[in-house]
C-alpha cells in the first residue's frame, strides 16, 4: 500500500493551505492508501533524512522507498494523478 506523507510546519502558510486538501485524500483513498503528516521542526532527523529543503514536500513512498515527490502547495488532482499511479 503506498503512502502519501505530507511533511510540512505549522509556520508555513502553504502548509495549512494545502491541509484540508490531503484530509480529504486520506479520507477517499482509507484502506487503498496510508496518509501522514510529518512536522519538519519536530521531526528535523526524518527532514533531513529525505533531503527535504522546501515545505510542503509530499512524498510517495512504496515498500518504504520514496517513489515520487511533489514540493509546494499542490492541488487535489495533481496530488491524486502522482497518488494512484501507485495504487
Amino acid at each position: 500500500m503506498p503512502v502519501l506523507l505530507d511533511l510540512w510546519a505549522a509556520w508555513c502558510g502553504p502548509c495549512r493551505m494545502i491541509a484540508p486538501v490531503i484530509e480529504q485524500i486520506a479520507a477517499e483513498f482509507s484502506g487503498r492508501a496510508l496518509v501522514g503528516k510529518l512536522d519538519v521542526d519536530a521531526n528535523p532527523r526524518t527532514a533531513s533524512r529525505f533531503s527535504v529543503q522546501s515545505i510542503p514536500t509530499l512524498l510517495i513512498l512504496k515498500d518504504g522507498r520514496e517513489v515520487d515527490r511533489l514540493i509546494g502547495a499542490q492541488g487535489k488532482q495533481t496530488i491524486l494523478q502522482h497518488l494512484q499511479r501507485f495504487i
